[in-house]
Formats: C-alpha cells, sequence, structure tokens
C-alpha cells in the first residue's frame, strides 16, 4: 500500500535530471508546499493516494495546523471547511461583539496557496462592509499578509494560519492605526467625524476633552450600520 509518507520519500529520490514541463513543474510545486504543511504531523498508517496525492497531502498536511486554529479561534470566529479532503481552503466568519460592526455577520475566503508557507495565504471577504481598511470589493490590508513589510510586521513562514485568523479578527476591535488604509474615502470619514467629535468636546467641556478616544462618531456609525442591514445580515 502506498501511503503518504512512503510518497514523499520516494518524490525526494527520484529527481534524476530531465526536462521541464508545466505539468512536472506544478506537481513539484504541490509536493513542496504539502512537505511544509505536513511538518509536525504524525501521518495515520493507512492514508493512501487513492484520490490523488495533491487533495491528501493538502487535507492531512495542513490538520497540524487547522487543529491549532480550531483550537485557538476568537470567540466571535467561526470556520467552515466546503470539502474536507481540501484544508487548504476554508472559510472563517467574524461576528463582532462590540464596537461598530457589532450585529454583523462578516466572510471571508482563505485559500493556501502552492508556495505556502513561504507566502501568505490569500484571503478576501466576501460581505460588502464599510472599513478603512477593507475594500467594498473585498481587498483587505492586513501588515500580516504582506509579502513584503518594511516595519517587520508581515508575512514569515514562522506565522500559521491562526495568525492570519486573529489578524482578521483585529479589523473590527481596532480602528485607531490608519496609516496605511485600503478605502481611503472610509478612513478619511472616521477620521473626519472623530475630530469633529474632539473639536466639539474642546468647546464645551474641556477637561473631559480624553473621552473622545472612546467615542463613536455618528455618522461613520451610521453609514456602518447600513451596510451591516444591507449585507452583514
Amino acid at each position: 500500500m502506498l501511503t503518504l509518507a512512503s510518497k514523499l520519500k520516494r518524490d525526494d529520490g527520484v529527481r534524476g535530471p530531465r526536462a521541464s514541463n508545466p505539468a512536472s513543474d506544478s506537481t513539484r510545486r504541490v509536493s513542496v508546499r504539502d512537505k511544509l504543511l505536513v511538518k509536525g504531523w504524525i501521518l495515520m498508517e493507512g492514508c493512501t493516494l487513492e484520490h490523488g496525492f495533491p487533495a491528501v497531502a493538502k487535507a492531512m498536511g495542513s490538520a497540524s495546523e487547522v487543529a491549532e486554529l480550531e483550537a485557538n479561534l476568537p470567540c466571535t470566529c467561526k470556520v467552515n471547511f466546503p470539502d474536507p479532503n481540501k484544508l487548504h481552503y476554508f472559510q472563517l466568519t467574524v461576528i463582532p461583539d462590540e464596537g461598530y460592526y457589532q450585529g454583523g455577520k462578516f466572510q471571508f475566503e482563505i485559500e493556501v496557496p502552492d508556495a505556502y508557507n513561504m507566502v501568505p495565504p490569500k484571503v478576501k471577504c466576501l460581505t460588502r462592509i464599510w472599513h478603512p481598511n477593507i475594500t467594498e470589493t473585498g481587498e483587505i490590508c492586513l501588515s500580516l499578509l504582506r509579502e513584503h513589510s518594511i516595519d517587520g510586521t508581515g508575512w514569515a513562514p514562522t506565522r500559521t494560519l491562526k495568525d492570519v485568523v486573529w489578524g482578521l479578527n483585529s479589523l473590527f476591535t481596532d480602528l485607531l492605526n490608519f496609516d496605511d488604509p485600503l478605502n481611503i474615502e472610509a478612513a478619511e470619514h472616521h477620521l473626519r467625524d472623530k475630530l469633529s467629535c474632539l473639536s466639539r468636546n474642546n468647546r464645551t467641556v474641556p477637561v473631559q476633552t480624553h473621552l473622545c478616544k472612546r467615542a463613536h462618531p455618528e455618522d461613520f456609525r451610521n453609514k456602518v450600520e447600513d451596510y451591516i442591514k444591507r449585507y452583514a445580515r
């Protein structure tokens, strides 16, 4: 019986010189990614390749990270794997329990690419949202998903799927740093209302100006809630 472990060992041994072609190159790329995902995972005896090596390897290989992810999910997050044989693709639901986005249900799709973990997973927001770091078409600005980051907070091979999920969850709890927003209009909207709040409190209750930092600008909040009612229920 051909096991996944023996298949990996055989693939490592058979690397004679031969002409490159797209199909074999693709298989080798998948194998590299799968072996990276297999790291730390103890294969069950009898795991065969009846359904094709890529599907089995991706499913079994990412299982250790999936187990870590599911054991450390934020209480506001749920994950779903549409195909149990393809653990390299899953969906994340974030249901914030406080802040601007409370009451909304936001869906993300996460796909682990062939070159993982040298490159980050591909993430897209499936729910239309009014957010400084998420465009209305689903692109996301999150530092740990960047392959190259000058501040050292970008992607690194030591990061895992758990880090990605916690990072996405933080988009709904931390609205403080918009130095590099993706949705510039939404960022300016939030900043404009925040400055308006600061100015209003400076005129009326100077001694309590610091409370503005915890205030929720009504205009920005109203638009966020409108999007939630229309798209995130």
